[in-house]
């Protein structure tokens, strides 16, 4: 679902920011925070009302047929988290920035956005033009040693 409607962005950043709050106040592990802190992240999420476009994505974990038949869909975390990637991709290509954002729990998204109890919201894909001056955090990549194994 493609959100651009300022106020409706405004709504989804304040209940974003809520989760994230309780998160960081009281859910969250000591280690996952030392983790985070040198990406500089907070309980605020202003990139969530800044941004054009937000992409809420969805799984759905089953359909239901016209006569009310609940039809269970297989590799669904699998199958959300390739398209998604293809998506990040498409993004990158066409000269656009995008940010993954997983608010946990994620559940008000189905409130927000009116959508079916099938479906669950995956993750936030904030989308737009990188902010002059934006910088991406000096992260250590692995190196291909690292994890991968070579049969020969």
């Amino acid at each position: 679902m493609v959100v651009s409607n300022p106020k409706l962005k405004k709504v989804i950043r304040e209940a974003a920011e809520k989760e994230e709050k309780e998160f960081y106040e009281h859910r969250a592990p000591e280690e996952w925070l030392e983790a985070l802190a040198p990406l500089g992240t907070s309980a605020e999420k202003p990139f969530l009302e800044a941004a054009p476009y937000l992409i809420v994505v969805f799984a759905q974990s089953y359909e239901v047929t016209q006569d009310g038949r609940k039809l269970k869909n297989y590799y669904v975390n699998e199958s959300v988290g390739i398209a998604t990637g293809i998506l990040i991709t498409a993004i990158h290509q066409s000269g656009l920035a995008s940010l993954t954002h997983t608010p946990s729990p994620m559940g008000f998204l189905n409130q927000l956005l009116n959508r079916p109890t099938n479906e669950r919201p995956y993750l936030i894909l904030v989308v737009g033009y990188a902010k002059e001056g934006a910088k991406v955090p000096d992260i250590r990549k692995k190196t291909l040693k690292e994890f991968n194994t070579f049969m020969e």
